[in-house]
């Protein structure tokens, strides 16, 4: 079993990634992507998308944390897959799922999944570039308008010589939208001999249990459920050892709050760090009834000292 922690682009970053990590359970985190169009990117890119590379290509929970990019430019991906490397990336992902609008209509993300043979050649081309103990990956929804070539793509990204392949169980026109159709993963995992990480949908222990159940798959990405129950990861983790484990609190999911938001105080500007606490609130929402109660309050301010304040006030009342 392994859990991976799924790329979001402008949810996970280095310090939800850091904060999360923290917790336990996560095997590898993959970036939010690089975008790639043209041209070799400049170092700064990269470490901006993932200081983790100043740190041996982990967070300092010592979870790898594997650079994705999205592009369609072959010669430009396959560079960029080398640099990546050579800045201290521990793998390479390939991102061909991103529904965005902003992305497909330049021809990236999961607008590559109409072809299967430009999806080898990219993954092929990334593969010998990148030194044979570098593990290369690649992320795929079941399609772009339906399942047509579900199969034809997964297949297209193994025979080009990738090491494992993740499988979000949506076409692009499903969007996020539940159910997520973990048979497609199972028929995927079939037609393949490389592993397959399935993603979609595994918001608790349970579901965990029904896909892996459904799948057969013993590898699974977490998306958006990690960043709305902290803790899933661990959960999951204990649950396959058949070993104890007492689910976070509040009082400890508001540490953690004050936590990240004292990291990136420090390292970015209030505003956005602000915004940050503010998007995971209405997140945290879903689990604990106490962050609505939190961002009832939080939307409002305008300061990051607003902010500072609350949970120091909120603190000594949870302690008491």
């Amino acid at each position: 079993m392994k859990i991976y922690l799924a790329p979001m682009e402008g949810l996970v970053d280095q310090y939800m990634r850091q904060t999360l990590t923290t917790l336990g359970g996560y095997d590898a985190c993959v970036t939010e992507f690089v975008r790639v169009v043209d041209q070799l990117l400049p170092s700064k890119v990269f470490k901006r998308l993932c200081p983790e590379l100043n740190n041996d290509g982990k967070t300092s929970a010592g979870t790898p944390v594997v650079v994705q990019l999205l592009g369609a430019d072959i010669d430009a991906m396959t560079a960029n897959a080398v640099r990546a490397v050579r800045l201290g990336a521990p793998g390479i992902d390939i991102n061909f799922g991103c529904p965005s609008r902003c992305v497909t209509r330049r021809n990236g993300g999961s607008f590559l999944l109409k072809d299967p043979n430009k999806i080898h050649d990219i993954v092929s081309s990334v593969r010998q570039a990148v030194d044979n103990h570098i593990p290369v990956s690649a992320k795929i929804r079941l399609g772009y308008e339906n399942t047509d070539l579900a199969l034809d793509n997964a297949n297209a990204v193994q025979s080009a010589g990738a090491d494992f392949i993740t499988v979000h169980a949506r076409t692009k026109v499903d969007g996020y939208k539940p159910p997520a159709r973990w048979e497609w993963i199972a028929k995927i995992k079939d037609e393949l001999s490389i592993p397959v990480i399935a993603n979609g949908d595994i918001n608790s222990v349970k579901e965990y249990r029904r896909c892996i159940e459904m799948t057969g798959c013993e590898y699974i990405m977490i998306g958006r459920a990690a960043v709305s129950y902290p803790d899933l990861a661990a959960q999951i983790f204990h649950d396959v050892r058949n070993q104890e484990y007492t689910p976070l609190e509040w009082r400890q999911i508001h540490t953690l709050i004050t936590h990240m938001s004292e990291i990136m105080r420090i390292e970015i500007k209030d505003r956005f760090a602000l915004a940050r606490i503010k998007q995971w609130l209405v997140f945290l929402k879903q689990k604990y009834p106490e962050a609505n109660d939190y961002f009832k309050i939080v939307k409002t301010f305008k300061e990051f000292e607003q902010l500072e304040d609350f949970l120091s006030l909120n603190h000594s009342v949870l302690e008491q």
